[in-house]
């Protein structure tokens, strides 16, 4: 049996060739939310904690304010938190990505029509 057939679309704020905000920085942010940790949101979608913290770098430079903040290590281990600016920042993504799903529904539908079905 086939996978069904989904649309996603892809939202990216760029500014030159530098992505600031797109679908893998809200999926980190997200895991740091959920986890509380930049190493375990790294492990949770598939990158390495280097390339999570360059991430979370940009992400930090680009806003007017971070969106992550760290604690170091010692006893207590560390972690990592959204910052109220963070939060806002990827809820508003989030609903973008709804919004956009929610604009193309129709057009998706019909071109939906055209795909191959598992039977054919």
């Amino acid at each position: 049996m086939r996978a069904p057939v989904v649309v996603r679309p892809r939202i990216r704020a760029t500014r030159g060739d530098v992505i600031l905000l797109g679908p893998g920085k809200a999926d980190l942010l997200a895991a740091i939310g959920a986890t509380g940790s930049i190493r375990s949101a790294a492990e949770e979608t598939g990158m390495s904690y280097m390339r999570a913290w360059s991430l979370v770098r940009t992400m930090n430079a680009a806003f007017r304010a971070p969106l992550v903040e760290r604690s170091r290590g010692g006893s207590t281990r560390g972690g990592a938190h959204l910052t109220p600016l963070g939060l806002r920042v990827l809820a508003l993504y989030q609903e973008m990505e709804r919004l956009a799903a929610k604009a193309i529904a129709p057009a998706w539908r019909r071109l939906a029509r055209e795909l191959k079905t598992s039977g054919r």
